[in-house]
C-alpha cells in the first residue's frame, strides 16, 4: 500500500502528537485562515482527529481588512464542513487601532478564537505556526529588546492553544498543502508590517548563516522559554508581594532582582491595557526608574495611553489617582 507524501505524513504525525494528551470524545478546533499552513493544518486534523477518538472542528477569523475577505470565509468555512470538520464556522471581528495593525489583528484573532472555543467547549485550539513562524518571532523580539520572555518565542502549549507544527520548516508544511485550496493572503508580503519584512529577509539570513539558522532560532527559543517559565513563577510570587491598592509598593520592588522585577513591571503593564507587541525594554526600564532611580520625575508613558507615575510609595496609574 502507498502512503501518504512524505510533507503530509509529516503534518499529520505532528498533529497526533498533539493530539494524544487531548480526552476522548473531546473537540480539537482548527483555527484557519485558508493560508497553506493551516489548510494542511486542518487536513491533518480532519484525518487523525478520528481515529484519535477525537471530534475536529475549524474556525476562520475574517479581519474585515480586505475586499472579499467574507466571501474568502465563508468558503474556508464551507471547506470545513466538506473535510468533516463540525463545527466549521467564520467569525467576522472588528479590529481596533491598539498597538499598531498587527498587533490589533492578533488581538480581535485571538478573542474570537477564544470565544469559539468556550462558545463550543472545545479542549483544544491547534494554531498554524511552523519553525519559520518561530524563528520571525524570536527575531522580532530580539530587535524589539523586551527580553529573554519576548525572545523565546511562541510555546508549543499554552492554555488552550497547541502549535503542533512549530518543529516544521514553512516549506515542508506547503509542501503537505500543494493539492489542497489554498489562499495566501497578500499582507504575508506587505513590506508594510514588520513580520513580513523579515519574512523577506530571512532566507537571505539562513544562506549568510550558512544553513541552520531556522533551527538554531528555534533552540534557543526553547532554552530561553525554560528559563522564563522558571523566572516568571518567582516573579508572580513577587507581585503578589508587591500589589496593593491596585498598584506596586516601591518598597518590596527595590529590594528584587532586577530579572524579577522587569518581570512583575511587564506584567503589571500589560494587566493595566499596554499592548504586549509594542511594550518594549524601553518602556519597562522607566518604570524600573520610578522604583530604582527615583528623582522626582514625572509620569511615564506606556503604550495604550496609560500613564505610570510614582506617589506615596508605590506606583500607579495616572489617571486613576484621587
Amino acid at each position: 500500500m502507498v502512503g501518504p507524501p512524505p510533507a503530509v505524513a509529516a503534518v499529520r504525525v505532528a498533529v497526533r502528537g498533539a493530539l494524544r494528551a487531548l480526552p476522548v470524545g473531546s473537540l480539537a478546533l482548527v483555527a484557519c485562515s485558508g493560508g497553506p499552513d493551516s489548510a494542511a493544518l486542518a487536513a491533518a486534523a480532519a484525518f487523525e482527529a478520528p481515529r484519535a477518538g477525537l471530534r475536529a472542528g475549524l474556525v476562520t477569523v475574517d479581519h474585515a481588512l480586505q475586499a472579499g475577505s467574507a466571501e474568502r470565509a465563508a468558503e474556508v468555512a464551507t471547506w470545513g464542513t466538506e473535510l468533516g470538520l463540525e463545527p466549521s464556522v467564520a467569525v467576522r471581528v472588528a479590529v481596533g487601532t491598539a498597538g499598531g495593525p498587527e498587533a490589533a489583528a492578533r488581538h480581535a484573532r485571538y478573542e474570537a478564537l477564544g470565544a469559539v472555543a468556550a462558545e463550543h467547549g472545545a479542549a483544544a485550539v491547534l494554531l498554524g505556526h511552523t519553525a519559520d513562524d518561530q524563528a520571525e518571532t524570536v527575531l522580532l523580539g530580539l530587535a524589539r529588546g523586551s527580553g529573554a520572555r519576548s525572545a523565546a518565542g511562541m510555546a508549543p502549549v499554552r492554555g488552550v492553544y497547541r502549535r503542533p507544527l512549530l518543529d516544521l520548516p514553512r516549506a515542508l508544511v506547503h509542501g503537505a498543502a500543494e493539492d489542497l485550496p489554498v489562499w495566501h493572503d497578500p499582507h504575508n508580503v506587505d513590506p508594510a508590517y514588520a513580520r513580513s519584512r523579515v519574512r523577506a529577509l530571512l532566507p537571505t539570513l539562513e544562506e549568510a548563516a550558512g544553513g541552520g539558522l531556522v533551527a538554531g532560532l528555534a533552540r534557543t527559543a526553547a532554552l530561553l522559554r525554560a528559563d522564563a517559565e522558571l523566572l516568571d513563577s518567582l516573579a508572580a510570587e513577587l507581585h503578589e508581594d508587591a500589589s496593593a491598592d491596585g498598584g506596586l509598593t516601591v518598597r518590596a520592588l527595590a529590594d528584587a532582582h532586577r530579572a524579577l522585577r522587569g518581570r512583575v513591571l511587564r506584567r503589571w503593564a500589560i494587566e493595566l491595557g499596554a499592548p504586549p507587541g509594542t511594550l518594549s525594554a524601553a518602556h519597562v526600564d522607566a518604570l524600573d526608574a520610578l522604583v530604582t532611580r527615583w528623582r522626582g520625575q514625572g509620569s511615564v508613558h506606556l503604550p495604550g495611553g496609560i500613564r505610570i507615575a510614582r506617589v506615596r510609595g508605590a506606583l500607579r496609574r495616572d489617571d486613576r489617582l484621587p
